[in-house]
């Protein structure tokens, strides 16, 4: 109604100029958030005479923009509200010879003292489309529960994590992971089992990065948005919790700042410890062969970020912090072959492995902003140093083939340097430029020690240096937007073991990315996306030094790989329910070129044992489809709900065979809040997976389901209480019915019907004025927390 009121006067308003011959003026502008940098549609935008009558009105369109036309001379008071943003105000002047009066961009500021309690802790997570990612802003709810990252990834649209944690994007595996908008040295299952889920603010799903980002990731960008406090005066959140299963496993986090005049001081704590029980049984049919395995993962890791910011003066910022993480465990257990025709060729190994590792960064930002609004430029340097110990006892319980316990000593450093450059210029109302220059230098040493008889002593190093600019262009008009970009790199890398090259590549390449996005009106929007990206064999697929994984598989990397080029496009559309929620729906569909996969081949002169490592092949297309709701049915029950479907063409080679498998799945995911009081919640969250396959297993099919409750108290439900019942039909497990290069027939289950108390409290209260800082991967303000 109010929209249709300021229509009706702006039509009123505009016959009664027209019928005037006083000259008459035009204000125009833009609106975005002064966070984000986004535009803000349907803002009010209000023009009032000077004793606070109303004259005309309108709202902002699509894109942020608004123009009001045919406006009398004279003076007046201009405004623009929108709700939970505080409201910008100023006079204007008309006249003869001033009639086109132009605002330019307003950043409108949050209202904190409106949003507080949704901007510290959301109610209930939401599932945002932007035009290049989809944010899923994790709230209390038992979506977005749990100990680690790693535990609540498969609630995420979009994300599955299998039982040794590796993580996939739209069903593949190899995807960038970044932690506030920077990559780390740490393997992503061990990264995300250190980040406790309490530091989490939002995950952001960029599935076609454009050329401003590293080109890295074949299925994309997985982005970790950890909490940040920039409230003056002394603030913190405390978050603790205890899950309950075959084991007990703690966790807990401490956030908190200190805001005085320029600066702001913060710190986030974090710990994780506890057991994790895995085991599984496969048999194997032709040898007539049956391993078992049992195995817990002992785990105990602490994590701190130290902070501060310098606010300068208004345009200049700088800004420094450290992450440090310390980790400490590893799998306890033993897995057994049996050999059902010969008993005397039984094995159980007795597995105790010990990784011992720090992984520490460090990051300095200067930021200045120009006169004009969205002129900026960065300056920023980021050092990251990776170091770990492995000690591994092998032993053998029971065994006639003389073979004798040994251990395994493992040595990893990895430095990681980034430097670059970024500036951002708004050439006019719906033009923008962004250029930027990035150097990474990489340096990994593995230094492997081993008693075992069957192998040697080896050192192997590998040194990685890219050096990149790109360059985007983007315009917005009233419905269509554009952007086109293209990153220029140039890779040179090279790999020693035992000190002889064994590796070297060089090369040149071009990145484009191209964007189009058509709003054409409030309910619906549109956007088509194009990328070329990389995946650069990891370290653990060219080290050629062989690991035994278990009695009957040994890995061991390919010095020679190369990597795989990937050429993405996709499709997606928007559509708002007005207050309800919002239905997203897409497509994709991309061709891989020197596509790298895994090799399995019989270990010569043992039947039933495997060798795994990786190869180029020549192409992989891949392609899905994917469908969310994020609606709320009434005041007290609200859903978020998706279905994503994907199909990809796998090549590898098994045993002495070339073989092509066709993969085609579904996924299923639905979380429902029930909201009983004020204070009280209730949740509920279903999984369903199809049947799917890989190069080595058949794979059934297999769901679960989630119960929940939360409530808050204390004043201004500062306090919070949460329990979660987890895989309530403890049918959680992974089954396999066939594979390559020779038939099994399996089952793999992960300690997962548990119980989880949790409690969270929030102290301090001062207002907030966060800090503008923009991460390199991450468009977003704000950041922090862990890494």
């Amino acid at each position: 109604m109010r929209q249709l009121f300021f229509s009706f006067l702006f039509l009123f308003t505009t016959t009664i100029s027209m019928a005037s011959t006083d000259p008459t003026g035009k204000i125009s502008g833009s609106v975005i958030d002064e966070e984000l940098n986004e535009p803000i549609p349907f803002a009010t935008i209000i023009i009032n005479d000077m004793d606070g009558n109303l004259v005309t009105g309108i709202t902002s369109s699509g894109d942020g923009t608004f123009q009001i036309e045919d406006i009398k001379a004279g003076d007046y008071v201009f405004k623009i509200q929108f709700i939970g943003y505080k409201t910008y105000q100023r006079e204007i002047h008309i006249d003869r010879n001033n009639t086109k009066i132009e605002i330019g961009t307003i950043k409108l500021a949050p209202d904190i003292a409106m949003l507080d309690e949704t901007v510290v802790i959301a109610e209930r997570t939401t599932i945002e489309q932007r035009v290049d990612r989809k944010v899923i802003n994790v709230g209390k709810d038992l979506m977005t529960t749990g100990a680690s990252a790693s535990e609540i990834m498969n609630n995420i649209p979009s994300v599955n994590v299998d039982q040794d944690g590796n993580i996939a994007l739209r069903g593949n595996s190899n995807v960038r992971i970044l932690v506030d908008g920077k990559p780390t040295n740490m393997d992503p299952a061990q990264l995300l089992k250190q980040i406790p889920s309490t530091s989490i603010k939002s995950i952001e799903l960029i599935t076609n990065p454009s050329a401003k980002y590293n080109p890295e990731g074949m299925s994309g960008i997985i982005n970790i948005v950890l909490h940040k406090n920039a409230n003056k005066g002394f603030n913190g959140n405390l978050s603790t919790g205890l899950t309950v299963g075959e084991n007990t496993r703690f966790n807990g986090t401490l956030d908190m700042n200190y805001r005085t005049g320029k600066l702001n001081f913060y710190t986030n704590l974090g710990t994780d410890f506890g057991p994790r029980e895995n085991g599984g049984t496969i048999f194997l049919p032709e040898q007539n062969i049956e391993q078992t395995f049992k195995v817990d993962n002992e785990r105990e890791s602490y994590l701190y970020k130290v902070g501060v910011d310098y606010y300068l003066n208004d345009k200049n910022t700088l800004s420094f912090y450290t992450n440090q993480s310390l980790y400490d465990g590893g799998p306890d257990g033993f897995i057994a072959v049996r050999d059902l025709s010969d008993a005397s060729m039984n094995i159980t190994q007795l597995l105790n492995m010990n990784m011992d590792n720090r992984n520490s960064s460090y990051n300095l930002l200067f930021d200045h902003d120009f006169e004009k609004d969205g002129h900026d430029i960065q300056f920023e340097l980021d050092f990251n140093d990776f170091a770990e110990e492995e000690n591994t006892l092998i032993d053998f319980e029971e065994t006639n083939q003389g073979l004798v316990p040994y251990r395994d000593f493992v040595e990893q450093s990895r430095e990681n340097f980034t430097g670059n450059i970024d500036y951002v210029n708004p050439l006019s109302e719906v033009s923008k430029l962004e250029m930027g220059a990035e150097v990474r230098l990489l340096d990994t040493n593995d230094d492997y020690q081993t008693t075992n008889p069957l192998f040697n002593n080896s050192e192997y190093q590998y040194k990685r240096d890219i050096y990149s600019f790109y360059t985007t262009f983007g315009q917005n008009f009233e419905k269509w937007s554009y952007q086109l970009g293209a990153r220029l790199e140039s890779f040179n890398a090279d790999a020693t073991f035992n000190g002889e090259l064994v590796f070297e590549d060089d090369y040149f390449t071009v990145y484009p990315s191209g964007f189009v996005s058509y709003t054409p009106g409030e309910k619906n929007s549109y956007q088509l996306s194009f990328s070329r990206r990389v995946d650069r064999p990891g370290f653990g697929q060219v080290n050629p030094i062989r690991e035994v994984a278990s009695p009957r598989l040994t890995v061991a990397g390919n010095p020679e790989l190369l990597p795989q080029f990937t050429n993405s496009i996709e499709f997606n559309y928007t559509r708002k329910l007005g207050k309800k929620g919002s239905l997203t729906s897409g497509v994709f569909y991309r061709r891989t070129v020197d596509e790298i996969n895994q090799v399995f081949d019989n270990q010569e002169g043992d039947p039933g044992s495997i060798f795994l490592t990786f190869d180029n092949f020549d192409s992989n297309d891949s392609y899905g489809a994917e469908f969310s709701a994020n609606y709320k049915f009434t005041d007290w029950w609200s859903t978020n709900t998706g279905l994503e479907l994907y199909g990809q063409t796998l090549k590898g080679v098994a045993g002495s065979e070339f073989i092509e498998i066709d993969n085609k799945a579904f996924t299923f995911r639905t979380n429902h809040n029930f909201k009983a009081t004020e204070s009280l919640t209730f949740s509920l969250f279903g999984f369903y997976r199809s049947k799917s396959q890989d190069l080595q297993l058949d794979v059934k099919s297999f769901y679960f389901m989630n119960l929940g409750a939360r409530y808050s108290f204390l004043e201004d439900n500062k306090a919070t209480l949460s329990l979660n019942f987890n895989d309530v039909f403890d049918t959680q497990e992974f089954r396999v019915t066939d594979g390559r290069p020779f038939e099994q027939r399996g089952r793999f289950k992960g300690e997962t019907q548990t119980v989880y108390l949790g409690f969270s409290y929030r102290f301090g209260g001062g207002k907030n004025k966060a800090l503008k800082r923009k991460s390199r991967e991450n468009d977003d303000d704000g950041g922090g927390g862990v890494f």
